[in-house]
């Protein structure tokens, strides 16, 4: 089986409730550039990422898919995926203007297709694939009622029919009003809707400096809080090491890291409780699998952000040890062949082969922007 071509695609979706806001912006519509990757033995393979549905900033994700990697990757066997990932990686273009952002989002979106490709070839899910087993639980935790432009009665009653209506253990809110005092307002008003057995998660989107999580965060331990997400910018190992010496609720984050190299300062720094690597910002699959295994040999739990990768990691988080919990938003459900599914709080085992990422010809006509 050999590449033939490379489409690539831009779907620009609407979200939730006309438009949905944490700390740091507002979005009414969800982007997902990416790209099919056909092949001579007639199968197809579906990679894509998440944005904010900004056209132009799409539209370099798919140049880097058409022109940077594309002529790597044709006659090539899209079952070789360690081969496949060092060639793009370790290219010489890619490693003087990438190793992160807008090229490693496209090297995101090539890998899961190649890894689709593989386990449709396979005539597996990529979960057995991979070598997991359908028994196993991935409990299912809801973001899609914590946004940071609910008012407190909506965010309440939105986090509280999550627990009691639709049988979710778990729900995660945005922090990062101007006044933080506000945000622990609205914490302990959604603590006290859904009860003390209920987890409940919070998260900043790195809007917070040292200061103010120290001060504001020592107070999250009178509601439970499971973990501190983001609290802190992205890329500041030191303080939010400092951060996790200072306050007894577990920091996590992960999700605006791009290689394995950062994910490991931030765990031999301790700066870090539960990790979030995001596959679609990390070059794909096959780093991602080495990311987990990083974590599970520092014996820490792995929850990978959703960025409307839901579809592929229930896979992974199905084969790997390291999983046990999986972030659901549910703005692209409509849009994939085999959408990924919770019941009482759970996440379904997918049974067709591939990574899950089969988009709908109906998606495609709708929303490509491409």
């Amino acid at each position: 089986m050999r590449i033939t071509e490379l489409q690539p695609f831009i779907l620009h979706v609407p979200v939730t409730g006309g438009g949905i806001a944490d700390s740091t912006h507002k979005v009414t519509h969800w982007g997902m550039p990416g790209v099919i990757i056909h092949t001579d033995a007639g199968l197809k393979g579906y990679g894509y990422c998440g944005t904010h549905a900004h056209l132009g900033s799409d539209r370099l994700i798919t140049d880097a898919i058409v022109n940077l990697f594309g002529p790597l990757l044709i006659g090539e066997d899209p079952r070789q995926t360690q081969h496949l990932f060092n060639k793009l990686d370790r290219h010489p273009n890619n490693i003087w203007i990438g190793r992160a952002g807008v090229t490693q989002m496209a090297l995101s979106a090539i890998d899961i297709a190649v890894w689709d490709l593989k386990a449709k070839a396979a005539e597996q899910p990529l979960w057995q694939l991979l070598g997991g087993s359908p028994d196993k639980t991935i409990i299912a935790y809801n973001t899609d009622c914590g946004w940071l432009n609910r008012d407190i009665d909506q965010l309440v009653d939105d986090c509280r029919h999550m627990i009691e209506m639709e049988g979710f253990p778990a729900v995660k809110m945005k922090i990062g009003k101007p006044d933080p005092n506000e945000d622990l307002k609205r914490i302990e008003a959604v603590r006290r809707a859904i009860g003390d057995e209920a987890k409940l998660m919070v998260d900043a989107n790195g809007k917070w400096h040292l200061a103010d999580a120290i001060q504001f965060g020592r107070r999250f331990s009178a509601f439970d809080i499971t973990w501190f997400e983001e609290p802190l910018w992205h890329d500041d190992v030191n303080n939010h090491a400092r951060l996790a010496d200072k306050i007894d609720t577990p920091i996590a984050l992960g999700e605006l890291l791009y290689n394995i190299d950062a994910f490991r300062h931030f765990i031999e720094a301790g700066a870090v409780h539960y990790v979030q690597p995001d596959v679609m910002r990390i070059g794909g699959i096959t780093p991602w699998l080495q990311i987990a295994d990083l974590v599970a040999s520092h014996r820490l739990p792995l929850v990978p952000h959703h960025g409307d990768m839901m579809q592929a990691q229930i896979h992974l988080c199905i084969a790997h040890r390291a999983c046990w919990m999986l972030e659901f938003i549910p703005w692209t459900l409509d849009y994939f062949v085999e959408p990924a599914r919770v019941e009482a709080g759970r996440f379904v085992t997918p049974h067709l082969p591939g990574a899950g990422t089969t988009l709908t010809d109906q998606a495609l006509a709708a929303y490509n922007q491409l």
